[in-house]
């Protein structure tokens, strides 16, 4: 059979179930990996291996779909027109994550509960859903399978991978089968950036993982499960599987997959974007426009108050893998609407040098010593934990040492050991080399 499982039992080798297959397979950290794929190795998505095999990993039962616009085959059709279309697989709900399963939905919003009028599907909006919510969507529905099937982009305030979570824990409750189709991680699979504390988890960052956490959906489920569930639902996914890519490595960035790149929000319209991504979004958390309503979100960067000073200490830093050009533009939406922005544009001239976490800091760094009109945003709706940024970086730490007049170099050696700790503890749930 085509389709490679992984399978995560309860009381397993290691604490809370890890994969037999995993530990077996000596999975390895992204650091000893080997680099990206030759040119013509196309990677072949778990949709994909699951597709070859006539869908048979989902025969025999009620099935519900989590998933995007990036939830496509090679044909670039969706996986719910593909299975519903083969009459192999009994889908009875698509569950719609943030910006919804047809895409139509902004930051920060979702699709309502419609009757998907090609399929006839009903999809359910999940976006938000806690865990009792969740579970009771998967009990109206009358789902035993559901099955995972969306593009992340590797940042832990990505929310796709919450919803994933969600997901589990209502499966743990309902006793369904978990299954993910596994996709590349687009910005590779080295773990990076601070850790997230208990005191500061939100909906963009619901448990204790680092930044950039360098790991596929699939491994983040057995992470999940392993790490998480059964503390915070007493026990795992009993079947929990992993339909495996072929040829993705840790070090393979997403221009390098062949794998043609689905806008997973319409924020993040190309891999350069989710490359950089996991630093220059930290920039929700200040009064700086991020680049929503422009071409060109989380690469253009800017407000009214800015100036060419800005880019020019940047490029004086000599970042690896990135260059700043100035650049001014007008959002349309969102920070600073209809007023020109000045700032810059990070271009990315070596991808496999670029750090995001570090790139992001730097930026930091350099606008809060520039300009004294530099401000952390605040939110009247959390009195107690009003800065979005600690909600970003997991903590008070980022802000206070900035704000303190400390250096990116700094910044960045703070949460070192945290990162190695991360790193180590990850290890036996990683599926590729």
């Amino acid at each position: 059979m085509a389709v490679n499982r992984r399978r995560v039992l309860a009381g397993g080798l290691t604490a809370a179930g890890v994969s037999a297959a995993g530990l077996l397979a000596g999975a390895a950290p992204a650091a000893s990996s080997p680099g990206g794929n030759a040119p013509g190795r196309r990677v072949v998505s778990g949709a994909e291996v699951a597709a070859e095999d006539d869908w048979a990993v989902l025969g025999g039962g009620r099935v519900g779909v989590i998933t995007n616009p990036t939830g496509v085959l090679g044909s670039l059709r969706s996986i719910v027109d593909e299975m519903h279309d083969s009459g192999q697989v009994d889908i009875v709900a698509v569950f719609g994550p943030e910006h919804g399963f047809r895409g139509s939905a902004q930051a920060g919003e979702a699709e309502p509960t419609f009757t998907d009028p090609r399929t006839g599907i009903t999809v359910y909006d999940a976006y938000g859903a806690g865990v009792d919510a969740m579970t009771e969507m998967y009990t109206t529905a009358g789902v035993d399978t559901v099955v995972f099937d969306i593009q992340d982009v590797g940042a832990r305030f990505y929310t796709y991978i919450w919803t994933m979570y969600t997901a589990m824990r209502a499966a743990v409750r309902t006793g369904v089968r978990f299954v993910v189709l596994d996709r590349p991680n687009p910005i590779g699979g080295t773990a990076r950036g601070p850790m997230m504390t208990a005191e500061f988890t939100s909906g963009v960052g619901a448990k204790e993982i680092v930044q950039a956490h360098g790991m596929t959906v699939g491994e983040l489920a057995q992470f999940f499960n392993g790490e998480f569930l059964p503390d915070e639902e007493g026990g795992v996914v009993e079947e929990l599987e992993i339909v495996e890519m072929r040829r993705w490595k840790r070090r393979t960035l997403f221009a390098e997959t062949g794998q043609t790149f689905v806008m997973p929000s319409p924020n993040m319209p190309t891999a350069d974007t989710a490359l950089v991504y996991p630093g220059t979004g930290m920039f929700e958390g200040t009064n700086l426009s991020e680049g929503r309503g422009t071409t060109r979100p989380f690469e253009l960067i800017g407000a009214p108050y800015l100036d060419h000073r800005w880019a020019q200490a940047l490029t004086a830093r000599e970042i690896p893998g990135v260059q700043f050009r100035e650049a001014y533009f007008t959002p349309t939406f969102s920070k600073h609407v209809g007023e020109v922005c000045a700032g810059l544009q990070v271009h990315i001239t070596h991808p496999d040098r670029v750090d995001p976490i570090r790139v992001g800091v730097e930026m930091l760094v350099a606008a809060h010593d520039l300009y004294a009109e530099f401000a952390w945003r605040e939110d009247s709706w959390d009195p107690a934990r009003p800065f979005w940024i600690d909600k970003l970086t997991g903590s008070t730490r980022l802000r206070e040492q900035i704000d303190a007049g400390a250096g990116a170099d700094e910044v960045i050696a703070a949460w070192g050991e945290e990162l190695s700790a991360f790193d180590r503890r990850r290890r036996p749930y990683l599926i590729y080399r």
